[in-house]
């Protein structure tokens, strides 16, 4: 797809790195997060800019390795090398680092991480019930303490409750976008969509980001009204579900659409898992934030039905003809979780399913689009 537009989405990383530098100067701190259930809206009333750190490329792995084992995920080890190398510089800007314990390689990673940075560790409950919801308000409770301490700051529900609109409008924005591959065809390449939700993460300005992605919406609904699209209505519509991606770490994207396929949506956390519910703006505020971030349907939590219906619905949605399972090398679980999500999915309504495990090298290209050509002719 052409566009303006998009072109400037192209170019907000680089403008990110700019305005960051330019706001350190005039005193603002800045918080780097890896993972969705890191809590933007504390980090926002807190008066600091939350951004996202680089893990999405093979480049910085081989520095990682002389530390980690070879056998760790890709994007535990993209994220440390990166750091370990001084080559993020939305590392480099940051005051203090949130993460999260989503699995073992990740929490024993940033104790490594914490000698290089100030880190917060919110340590996560692995289920979703009652007793788990008030375990988790402890910890948003903590790192509330913690981001007052550090920044020297007081946090009022105002500030929250501000934070929150703003959270939930970014949410409502992307949800929007997403849902114009709804349309048949799609005005729009995964590939595209996918640098979008990736490039705009890093935008200090989030109203400002709200209001591009907007506008793309309603340019994206004008070209299919007038018949523009990549696609056509035989081509093959993919839900890929499973790890992060971003760009960097998109190949199994760009095999699928290179070869036929379009996908549709992103069930993955720069996709819809982050943004298909809202905080809840009428509850008392750090209750209402940490009860949306432990809804968030992540293979680490056990059981982890969320997920299955999360697919179920989105597949039925988007009217996909087949979902993809993406997998990380050494991502335990979500590679056990695949066999329970593809029984499920067959169980509720049969669709071609196809696992792919894979790290980011280039390693394993050549096998990849002759699994995924083979998957998409099956469709057809």
């Amino acid at each position: 797809m052409e566009s303006d537009l998009l072109c400037e989405f192209e170019g907000l990383r680089a403008k990110g790195i700019t305005a960051l530098q330019a706001a350190k100067e005039e005193g603002r701190k800045v918080v780097g997060k890896y993972c969705i259930y890191s809590p933007m809206e504390l980090v926002l009333a807190a008066g600091a800019i939350p951004i996202p750190l680089c893990s999405t490329k093979q480049d910085p792995i081989a520095v990682a390795e002389k530390v980690l084992p070879r056998n760790l995920c890709p994007l535990i080890k993209s994220s440390y090398g990166y750091a370990a190398s001084g080559a993020c510089p939305f590392f480099n800007v940051s005051d203090l680092l949130i993460a999260e314990t989503t699995c073992d390689g990740k929490k024993k990673m940033y104790e490594l991480l914490s000698e290089i940075k100030p880190l917060h560790l919110l340590q996560l409950p692995q289920k979703q019930d009652e007793e788990a919801l008030q375990y988790w308000y402890g910890e948003i409770l903590r790192l509330k303490n913690r981001l007052e301490v550090e920044f020297s700051v007081t946090i009022t529900d105002h500030d929250l409750r501000e934070a929150i609109q703003m959270m939930n409008e970014e949410r409502r924005s992307l949800k929007a976008l997403q849902d114009i591959a709804k349309l048949k065809p799609a005005p729009i390449s995964g590939i595209d969509l996918l640098m979008v939700l990736y490039n705009r993460s890093f935008s200090v300005d989030k109203q400002e980001v709200v209001l591009m992605v907007d506008r793309l919406t309603l340019e994206l609904k004008a070209l299919h009204g007038k018949g523009v699209t990549p696609f056509t209505t035989k081509t093959p519509r993919i839900l890929l579900t499973g790890v992060p991606v971003g760009i960097g770490s998109h190949k199994v994207v760009q095999i699928i659409e290179e070869n036929g396929g379009n996908v549709v949506c992103f069930e993955s956390c720069e996709g819809y898992k982050a943004v298909y519910d809202q905080v809840d703006e009428e509850k008392e505020p750090l209750l209402a934030i940490a009860e949306k971030y432990l809804r968030t349907p992540c293979s680490c939590m056990s059981p982890n039905l969320a997920r299955f219906e999360l697919v179920e619905r989105l597949a039925d949605e988007f009217d996909v003809d087949g979902v993809v399972d993406l997998t990380w090398q050494g991502c335990h679980t979500y590679n056990i979780e695949s066999y329970s999500l593809k029984k499920y999915l067959q169980e509720k309504r049969s669709r071609p399913f196809l696992q792919i495990e894979t790290d980011y090298s280039e390693s394993d290209v050549e096998q990849l689009k002759v699994r995924i050509e083979a998957f998409l002719e099956m469709i057809n």
